[in-house]
């Protein structure tokens, strides 16, 4: 038995033209390996991405909840870095309201034989009570996405025991003080799912607020060369701990 409705997965190990042939009709966002030399086709530059993120090599004993998981490469790195538990947690894109679907998530945890658990849930909607506790929350490429990013993060605490890793959009370079610039319309990368880009201290303050008592910018985009009136001006990743 797992934890992902209850049977055992014993599946048989799929050969490299089923790997070809089954990742073929799926659209894509990450670039997981499934072996066999099979890397999916998604635009995302996900090896680069996961080094990002900085996610600890040895996760052996620690539980993991990924949000807004898509395609799961996260999850799956978590998995395969030992951690005891993972659990991927996406509601936009496997709730079908993007242009891409849970195939992608489904296909690749067949093809890696993974235990990695899945739950369909929108991010204000986690708390303890519904997912459990987690020692690692991985919140990566959702913040910017969010109308209400401070309780966002408000709920994404609640689950996390140790430490939040947090990759985000950034914007209102040139502000010293927490700011957080806001996109009413298709401003963003033409994409009218983004909602607001914050600066660092914004972001710095956010997590202080909601009770991460240690922050650091674990890898940021270079900032010192930018067009400060640019609306898509970089991107960073924060380190955050109880």
């Amino acid at each position: 038995m797992d934890r992902r409705g209850g049977m055992l997965c014993l599946c048989k190990k799929m050969t490299r033209e089923e790997l070809l042939a089954g990742a073929a009709k799926i659209k894509w966002w990450h670039q997981i390996d499934l072996g066999q030399g099979v890397i999916t086709p998604g635009p995302d530059p996900t090896i680069e991405r996961i080094e990002w993120l900085g996610l600890p090599e040895d996760l052996h004993g620690r539980t993991v909840l990924d949000i807004g998981a898509w395609d799961g490469a996260f999850a799956f790195e978590a998995e395969r870095r030992g951690a005891s538990r993972v659990l991927a947690v996406d509601e936009f894109i496997w709730a079908g309201k993007g242009w891409a679907s849970k195939e992608g998530f489904e296909f690749a945890r067949r093809a890696l034989n993974s235990k990695v658990e899945d739950l369909l849930m929108d991010v204000y909607d986690i708390g303890p009570e519904k997912v459990g506790m987690f020692d690692v929350v991985i919140f990566s490429g959702v913040l910017y996405h969010l109308k209400h990013p401070l309780y966002a993060l408000e709920r994404v605490a609640s689950v996390c025991k140790d430490q939040l890793i947090l990759t985000t959009h950034i914007d209102m370079i040139s502000v010293k003080r927490p700011a957080i610039a806001f996109y009413p319309g298709t401003e963003l990368n033409g994409d009218p799912t983004n909602w607001c880009g914050p600066n660092i201290p914004a972001v710095e303050g956010m997590l202080r607020t909601v009770g991460f008592q240690r922050t650091s910018v674990f890898k940021s985009s270079p900032l010192d060369d930018v067009d400060v009136e640019d609306v898509y001006p970089g991107w960073a990743t924060f380190h955050s701990w109880k």
